[in-house]
């Protein structure tokens, strides 16, 4: 690994572990009666006290420093004064920019006692992103991964989300490739080392189809059921992958 890979590696990591950090203290929070400014505010310290900034503050005109999606909304929820009632799942995405470069990650969280569908959605949500960073290597298709996770989460059941993909990340918060969470194997670009995306599914109890609300930003699914994402910043290395938003509390 070159030089300057290995110091995009670094940087990365350096971000990517403050961004999970933050999820981690997220966690600790979680129950209901809280609102989602809360979650918002912690992120936002906890990020700053680190020595970082929250990438989507004022990102394209975005008003927080997180992303607050409850229940049905699938990504991009504004945080408010909204408060999380016993039985909503929540995704918090959040990225932390740190001398000069991202990491980006977001996690579910479930608010005291959920529903087996729910619980099992989040599950399966999971499970397709790591069956997806499981295959990474060199040479492996972008296609393979959306192919891969669409394989897991149709055999459950759910629906792949279509209108959001993963993306490249570094120095930039979105830029080349697109990572498609759906797709066929063997087609697509072909991972080299030392690039730099996140892989973050969006998983649907319901049909795939989204639509944005008026604030421009809040995307839902179309027949109002529950949806679930995961995500992670994943570079390539020589011997496969490294994760940089892996949790430092579970595995």
């Amino acid at each position: 690994m070159n030089s300057e890979i290995k110091e995009s590696f670094e940087k990365t990591r350096v971000a990517g572990s403050i961004a999970s950090g933050a999820l981690d203290e997220v966690a600790k929070l979680i129950k209901p009666g809280i609102t989602t400014h809360k979650i918002d505010a912690l992120c936002y310290e906890f990020i700053n006290d680190h020595g970082a900034y929250s990438a989507p503050l004022f990102y394209r005109g975005f008003p927080k420093s997180c992303c607050t999606s409850v229940n049905h909304i699938v990504c991009h929820g504004i945080p408010s004064d909204k408060v999380l009632e016993e039985g909503d799942i929540l995704n918090v995405d959040v990225t932390a920019f740190k001398n000069g470069w991202h990491g980006d990650t977001s996690r579910m969280f479930e608010v005291g006692n959920v529903s087996i569908k729910a619980k099992k959605l989040v599950k399966t949500t999971y499970e397709a992103m790591m069956n997806a960073i499981k295959i990474l290597k060199e040479d492996v298709h972008l296609g393979d991964i959306g192919s891969t996770i669409q394989q897991h989460v149709e055999a459950n059941g759910f629906s792949v989300v279509q209108d959001f993909c993963g993306h490249g990340i570094g120095e930039t918060f979105h830029k080349e490739p697109n990572v498609l969470h759906y797709g066929k194997k063997g087609t697509g670009e072909k991972l080299k080392v030392g690039m730099i995306f996140t892989i973050e599914p969006m998983i649907n109890l319901g049909k795939y189809e989204t639509k944005v609300l008026n604030d421009g930003w809040t995307a839902v699914t179309k027949d109002k059921t529950l949806s679930a994402q995961f995500e992670h910043t994943v570079g390539i290395t020589k011997d496969g992958y490294e994760i940089f938003t892996l949790s430092k509390k579970i595995s």
